[in-house]
């Protein structure tokens, strides 16, 4: 009986994709291979290729080395400062929503960005509205 992939495994990327998606060059991606800072593998044309978990872990080690950078500017003007009510969660996305003043809000994120956050109801957040487009229509 042949046996089957599991459905999210990941294809190894070449390098050259791993260099993007880590936004280095491809130099480094080498370096990184040969001081074992990276784990790559080789095809038998001697071509390298970078599983997709390595470079989650890469980039979540980044994510949680990196100093955040203080925002001084943005361009988003609609700013609603308000407390969370209530978080619903499943495998995939999340939804959040927000009382502020009397404002209900309502967000869909990840549930990847929700578990790094560590929303939950009653935490104080501030939602940022950039829309380029809002479209309103009554029924006739």
């Amino acid at each position: 009986m042949p046996t089957q992939k599991p459905r999210n495994v990941q294809p190894p990327l070449r390098i050259g994709q791993a260099a993007e998606i880590l936004g280095v060059s491809v130099d480094t991606i080498r370096r990184w291979a040969e001081d074992g800072t990276l784990k790559t593998t080789r095809t038998g044309g001697g071509q390298r290729l970078v599983a997709a978990s390595e470079i989650r872990r890469l980039l979540s080690r980044r994510r949680k080395t990196s100093p955040d950078r203080t925002i001084v500017a943005q361009s988003a003007r609609n700013r609603f400062p308000g407390v969370v009510t209530k978080v619903e969660i499943d495998r995939v996305a999340a939804t959040v929503e927000v009382q502020a003043g009397p404002h209900r809000l309502l967000s869909l994120l990840t549930a990847e960005a929700v578990r790094e956050l560590g929303l939950k109801a009653g935490d104080q957040v501030i939602c940022v509205v950039k829309a380029t487009n809002v479209i309103v229509e009554v029924p006739s």
